[in-house]
């Protein structure tokens, strides 16, 4: 349980912020309307605005254990908006990643 709140808060921010950097894809690469960069800058702020969310003494650090949480929400994203599969070596990647992020989350601190 110690986990799942910032598990969930970190894997709202990591579709948010692939959201809006999506919307810029889809502008830039597949030509899609400039009218896309909207509902993406309010993603950001809401990516960011998460991101605040998470309890630590470090921005750093919170940024720092996202990082991992970003990489698995990629790849879900990948499969879920994309419809492309994530490989045995992306999915490997992604576990040691989350292995990270759970390191620098749970890891005893010193005062």
């Amino acid at each position: 349980m110690l986990l799942l709140k910032p598990f969930l808060i970190y894997l709202a921010a990591g579709f948010a912020e692939i959201a809006g950097c999506f919307a810029v894809w889809l502008w830039l690469k597949e030509g899609r309307s400039a009218w896309l960069l909207v509902p993406g800058l309010v993603s950001l702020i809401v990516f960011a605005l998460l991101l605040t969310r998470i309890e630590s003494d470090s921005a750093g650090r919170a940024y720092a254990a996202y990082g991992g949480i970003y990489i698995t929400a990629s790849l879900i994203w990948m499969r879920v908006v994309e419809g492309r599969t994530p490989d045995k070596w992306e999915l490997l990647g992604a576990l040691i990643c989350l292995g990270g992020a759970s390191m620098i989350l749970l890891a005893p601190r010193g005062t």
